[in-house]
């Protein structure tokens, strides 16, 4: 991006493209679900000591074709599976998801024929959030990291995605 005062008046020269990036990045609009504890985290982080609006993704929506950022917070059950996958698909191009906690991203202590053992068999995941519960600070990490992954033109295309970033540890 360019910006110019000569002649006057201001103006700003871009790219389509970085243009529709920046919009993007700077307005993620995450879906409510919230599947067990790591759902408590996930509500704390529109509160006012972790604020995520100042990141821009402090409005989170009730209907899948408003959001574009999917947080899997939680354990998953094989009976959720089809619901998980049909809100996935009802949301709109471009989307992303985000594994919140040990449960979402491998399973965690829940080893037995009822948990699905990370949501990546699932879906395709662009940043995995590490703990049991993570930290709202470890959330808006991923945030921060998936929006740089936008700027620098992670658009989503069919199929598997490339491989999937890991924020900060539990700390």
């Amino acid at each position: 991006m360019a910006m110019s005062d000569e002649g006057g008046m201001p103006f700003l020269l871009t790219s389509l493209d970085q243009m529709t990036r920046w919009a993007q990045r700077n307005s993620l609009w995450p879906l409510t679900m919230g599947l067990a504890c790591c759902a408590i985290e996930m509500m704390a982080l529109v509160t006012p000591r972790f604020d995520s609006a100042r990141f821009g993704a402090e409005v989170f929506r009730g209907s899948p074709r408003q959001a574009d950022l999917m947080i899997v917070s939680g354990r998953v059950c094989h009976k959720m599976v089809p619901v998980i996958r049909q809100l996935f698909e009802q949301m709109a191009e471009p989307k992303w998801v985000m594994s919140m906690g040990a449960c979402a991203s491998s399973g965690g202590t829940f080893n037995n024929y009822a948990v699905v053992q990370g949501v990546d068999q699932i879906l395709p995941v662009d940043v995995y959030v590490p703990g049991c519960p993570p930290t709202p600070e470890a959330v808006l990490q991923a945030i921060v990291a998936l929006q740089e992954r936008i700027a620098r033109g992670g658009a989503r295309t069919a199929g598997r995605r490339p491989a999937a970033g890991v924020v900060g540890a539990r700390g």
